[in-house]
């Protein structure tokens, strides 16, 4: 297993910032965006449930209409990807078996002796939550899979935005979600800042170590 070493970890994540600005022009290499997404697939989730959908807006139209929605900030446009993180509404049963199937196809499990784990997942995740809490659990996700795209952005030299300051229902309305039984948590502008991006340059503000870790 090749590794990277700490100090090239630490020299990309003070590198990377939220970016305000980028360049319409430059666009992500195919082979680089496949690499995005694959990390994106290959998030870590609570059970290992995958309770979520990544929509890569693609349309530069329907890019424009999310402007308006997203706080009229220009990263929704301008930058080379946009990717929404988005939840399943009702998420139920019908997900859990699934999962299940799909550890079956890979691991060459049989069904009868995950019986055991599907009774577990069941009584947390729908008998024990309501509609609302399943939600919640279920948007928690989200954010590890937003975290890993940023981190892996980053390691790429590929610029990225977390945005939380969209309108998630205008989002479901204008990408036709909600027939998908989808409902929008977050988004993310992926590519290259500009030049004229004043807070490329500008310092992090962090509250010291000694302020955020604390050994017990």
């Amino acid at each position: 297993m090749k590794t990277i070493a700490p100090e090239e970890l630490l020299t990309q994540l003070n590198w990377r910032y939220a970016t305000k600005q980028f360049d319409a022009q430059r666009k992500i290499s195919p082979q680089t965006w496949a690499a995005l997404e694959e990390s994106l697939v290959l998030t870590p989730s609570s059970f290992g449930l995958q309770p979520w959908k990544f929509l890569v807006v693609t349309d530069p139209a329907v890019r424009e209409q999310l402007v308006p929605v997203s706080w009229g900030q220009r990263q929704v446009a301008d930058a080379s990807h946009l990717v929404v993180f988005a939840v399943k509404r009702n998420f139920g049963e019908a997900d859990i078996d699934a999962y299940l199937n799909r550890i079956v196809t890979v691991r060459g499990a049989t069904r009868d002796s995950l019986n055991g784990y599907r009774d577990m997942m069941v009584g947390n995740l729908v008998n024990n939550r309501d509609d609302a809490g399943r939600k919640n659990w279920a948007t928690n996700q989200t954010y590890i899979a937003l975290g890993n795209f940023l981190t892996s952005a980053a390691l790429l030299g590929v610029d990225a935005c977390p945005l939380e300051g969209i309108e998630p229902a205008k989002y479901d309305e204008i990408l036709g979600l909600e027939k998908q039984g989808l409902t929008t948590v977050v988004a993310a502008a992926a590519g290259y800042r500009a030049v004229t991006d004043k807070y490329a340059s500008a310092k992090k503000v962090r509250f010291q170590k000694s302020e955020v870790l604390v050994e017990v």
